[in-house]
């Protein structure tokens, strides 16, 4: 039984999805860095911010923290981040 008294439908799960995607841009960005690099060999820095917004989400959300407020709920969801990981390959296909 959960401490708090709560029945374990409120306590939030892993997601599963989330955590992959979120492992997945931490070990490419890791292994092959210029992911995050335009053609011309520069930072580009758009894709980047996209990318670890995907990541941070992914992590956050994953892990089966759900913040409280609603806006931090919002932008760290599962959908923020296949969002902000669409936008990142749009991104990168118009590169």
């Amino acid at each position: 039984m959960n401490p708090s008294g709560a029945g374990a439908a409120n306590t939030p799960r892993m997601h599963l999805p989330s955590l992959l995607v979120a492992l997945a841009i931490m070990i490419g960005g890791t292994l092959y860095p210029p992911l995050m690099a335009d053609a011309a060999g520069q930072a580009d820095h758009g894709l980047a911010m996209l990318l670890f917004w995907a990541m941070s989400a992914g992590f956050i959300r994953g892990v089966g923290f759900v913040p409280r407020a609603a806006v931090w709920r919002w932008l760290f969801s599962g959908w923020s981040c296949a969002t902000a990981l669409v936008l990142a390959g749009l991104v990168k296909l118009t590169h």
